[in-house]
C-alpha cells in the first residue's frame, strides 16, 4: 500500500511508523488516520514484526488534531468521530471505538514521542503501551484552551497513568509540560536525549524482537489492558487458564531450552 500522510518501513522485526506531515507538526486528519489504522493492520499482519514503533517525521510527533479541519465541525462539515470498522471485531468494546483500538493490535506499541505532542496527538500517545520521549519533547492537552472536552477516552487514560490530581492539572490548565515532568509523573517511562533518540528507541525494540517470546508479549498485553477493567480476582482467574495455555506453547519449551543449552533464544510466536 502506498501512503500519503505516513512512512511505513520494517526492519530487524520492527515496524516503524512515522506521521509524515512535518510542516504541520503532523496534524491528524482523516487520512493519516486511516492510513495509521492501514500500517497497524500491515505489522499485525505481517509475521516478521514482532514489535511496532509509532513516531513522528521532523520536529513534532503531534501538534494534535488539523485546525482547518476543526474550523469545519461547527458548521457540520467535519464530524468529530466516525463511525468505522473495528479493528478486531472480536475485541472488547471498549477497544473497538475510533481511536482506543491501539489495545486490540497484538503486538507491542512503542511511542517515540520525538518533539511537540498535543491535543488528540497526546490521546494517540497515551494508546501506546510504551511511551520514550526525547528531551526536547513537550506535552499539552490543549483541549480547555480550545473550548473541548477530555476526548476520545483520555479521560480514563490519563487518571490511570499520572493519577486524578495531575490529570485535572493537564486537563483543566492544558499547560505545558516538559519531556522532564512527564517522566516524574508518569506520563512517559524514559527520556532519552533528542541527538540519538531514534537509534535508543530502535535499540530497545529490537531487544523485544529479537529477545523475548512473541507470545508472551502478545499475551501479556492482552492480559495488561484486560485487567484495567477486572477486578483482582478475575485477572488471577484469567491468568491461571493463560497459564495453562502458556505451558503447552512451543514458545515456553524454547524458553527453557534455550536458557538451559545457553544459547540464543529461536521464538516462533506459538
Amino acid at each position: 500500500m502506498s501512503y500519503q500522510d505516513i512512512l511505513y518501513q520494517v526492519e530487524d522485526g520492527v515496524a516503524v511508523i512515522s506521521l509524515n506531515r512535518p510542516d504541520r507538526l503532523n496534524a491528524w486528519g482523516g487520512a493519516m488516520h486511516q492510513e495509521v489504522k492501514a500500517a497497524m493492520r500491515a505489522a499485525t499482519d505481517d509475521s516478521a514484526v514482532k514489535v511496532i514503533v509509532l513516531t513522528g517525521a521532523g520536529r513534532g510527533f503531534c501538534a494534535g488534531a488539523d485546525m482547518m479541519a476543526l474550523q469545519g465541525i461547527g458548521s457540520g462539515a467535519v464530524r468529530p468521530d466516525q463511525v468505522e470498522a473495528p479493528f478486531d471485531a472480536d475485541a472488547p468494546e471498549d477497544f473497538r471505538k475510533t481511536y482506543s483500538y491501539f489495545p486490540s493490535v497484538p503486538k507491542p506499541i512503542i511511542g517515540a514521542i520525538n518533539g511537540p505532542c498535543a491535543g488528540l496527538g497526546m490521546v494517540i500517545a497515551l494508546y501506546t503501551d510504551i511511551r520514550f520521549a526525547s528531551d526536547a519533547a513537550v506535552f499539552t492537552t490543549a483541549f480547555s484552551r480550545r473550548g473541548l472536552i477530555a476526548e476520545h477516552g483520555i479521560s480514563w487514560l490519563l487518571p490511570r497513568l499520572v493519577g486524578m490530581a495531575h490529570a485535572a492539572d493537564l486537563l483543566f490548565s492544558a499547560r505545558r509540560v516538559t519531556a522532564a515532568e512527564a517522566e516524574r509523573i508518569g506520563l512517559v517511562n524514559r527520556v532519552m536525549p533528542a541527538e540519538g533518540f531514534m537509534g535508543e528507541v530502535m535499540a530497545y525494540a529490537r531487544m523485544l524482537a529479537n529477545e523475548v517470546s512473541p507470545r508472551s508479549m502478545r499475551e501479556m498485553k492482552r492480559e495488561i489492558w484486560a485487567a484495567q477493567t477486572q477486578s483482582l480476582g478475575e485477572a488471577i482467574e484469567a491468568a491461571n487458564i493463560d497459564m495453562r495455555a502458556s505451558f503447552a506453547s512451543a514458545d515456553f519449551k524454547e524458553g527453557v531450552a534455550h536458557f538451559v543449552e545457553k544459547r540464543a533464544p529461536a521464538f516462533t510466536g506459538r
